[in-house]
């Protein structure tokens, strides 16, 4: 009996990792084509004739703003409907957006199709992830999302490598409106190839639910808890002082400090850091997990990032290079706990009935703190830089006594 126990395990085991592997995948291959994208949106702005760096935060932070925003809607129907695929399918396909990006001449038209690639993102998320969540028993869920989070990244360091190299081809006329519509034609094929990939696991694996749900049995299915929504505010404060990289590229141009090929290059080494902070992220919040005995044990580790947020505008808008990589190797480190605590919390903070709602809602109120974070600093940036790096650091300081919160919280199962 107990041999057969083991032989359940183990197979349960291999359908959990063929499933997370899978969708590791699928987010690789999205993350070349938006993520090559997005580490050139800002420069190809200004390649446009955007001269306000108001008008390149308004883009941002609306892009951001919907892309986390309708994630409450995704997230909510897609539990009331239980079509998570159908969702998780129409929103990569809106992933069209980007490789259209090489017929767009007016900066109007980019911007567009700069906000329609993150409602795309929108619409598949909660239910990419709630999919994944299902798997993560026999893994651990910080550990489940850290391998997605690390194979994501090798996506985004490789899209833009693929504009760097693009450049590099094209000498003299890398920096040129051209020049970057051949970079976003390039991505057509890695498109072509995430359809394939998510036909076949939509036809091989439409039933990811058997590894069992992490969440105790004791918790209610019918709310969100009181730790959950004291998570959501920790979030929206540490997310409204995170500088947009669609600035930080926007800044490298404008201000002559990069070669155009240069500044891919910054944003793919950010995706690496990110890589990397994901794997240390997810193993330490199992483990304190573990040693607490509680699902909540491992939201000790947001401490970290209000501290490598705060310094983050105060470097990236300098004019020394030095310091702007400096500031973009804490910007992944940021990115990279932020994307693998902020999965797996929910997760395991969350039923498995609610957990399309959970996860829409925490990104509707993540989409609004990175819409005003991203449009103020925008026109703080034009205004004065001082202001900009004094906004952050006051709202990352308002998100540790929520932290301190959220552990008194979880000590007594809120």
């Amino acid at each position: 009996m107990v041999e057969g126990d083991d032989r359940e395990k183990k197979r349960l085991r291999a359908e959990s990792l063929r499933l997370i592997l899978l969708f590791g995948i699928i987010s690789l291959l999205g993350d070349v084509i938006y993520e090559g994208a997005r580490s050139v949106n800002g420069p190809y702005l200004d390649a446009l004739q955007v001269n306000s760096a108001a008008v390149v935060g308004i883009v941002a932070g609306a892009g951001e703003f919907l892309g986390y925003g309708l994630r409450l809607a995704s997230g909510v129907l897609s539990d009331r409907t239980r079509s998570y695929w159908a969702f998780t399918l129409a929103g990569y396909g809106l992933l069209a957006a980007v490789p259209l990006m090489a017929l767009s001449g007016i900066w109007q038209v980019a911007a567009f199709l700069i906000i329609l690639e993150r409602v795309g993102k929108a619409i598949r998320s909660p239910s990419r992830d709630t999919l994944v969540s299902r798997s993560t028993k026999q893994v651990g869920t910080g550990m489940a999302f850290a391998l997605v989070e690390v194979l994501d990244q090798v996506g985004a360091v490789i899209g833009p490598l693929i504009f760097s190299a693009v450049f590099l081809i094209l000498g003299a006329g890398a920096g040129s409106v051209p020049g970057y519509q051949k970079g976003y034609a390039t991505l057509a094929v890695p498109y072509v190839l995430l359809m394939l990939v998510l036909a076949y696991g939509y036809l091989s694996l439409r039933r990811p639910d058997r590894g069992g749900d992490p969440v105790p049995e004791g918790r209610q299915p019918d709310r969100l808890s009181r730790t959950f929504w004291l998570y959501t505010a920790f979030a929206f404060f540490a997310a409204f002082g995170l500088v947009n990289f669609l600035l930080i590229g926007y800044h490298l141009r404008a201000r002559s400090l990069a070669p155009d090929a240069w500044i891919p290059l910054f944003y793919a080494a950010a995706m690496l850091v990110d890589a990397g902070m994901a794997l240390v992220v997810g193993k330490l919040y199992d483990r304190f997990k573990q040693a607490r005995g509680s699902p909540g044990g491992g939201l000790r580790l947001l401490v970290v990032i209000p501290l490598l947020t705060a310094p983050v505008p105060f470097l990236a808008f300098s004019s020394s290079l030095a310091l702007i990589a400096v500031a973009v190797v804490l910007w992944g480190a940021v990115m990279g706990a932020h994307e693998t605590i902020m999965r797996a919390a929910i997760a395991d903070l969350t039923s498995t009935g609610k957990r399309g709602t959970g996860y829409g809602v925490f990104n509707a109120a993540y989409g609004m703190a990175m819409f005003g974070g991203s449009v103020l600093s925008g026109f703080l940036y034009d205004l004065s830089v001082p202001a900009l790096v004094a906004v952050t650091l006051l709202t990352e300081l308002a998100s540790l006594p929520v932290f301190l919160m959220i552990l008194r919280s979880n000590r007594a199962g809120g």
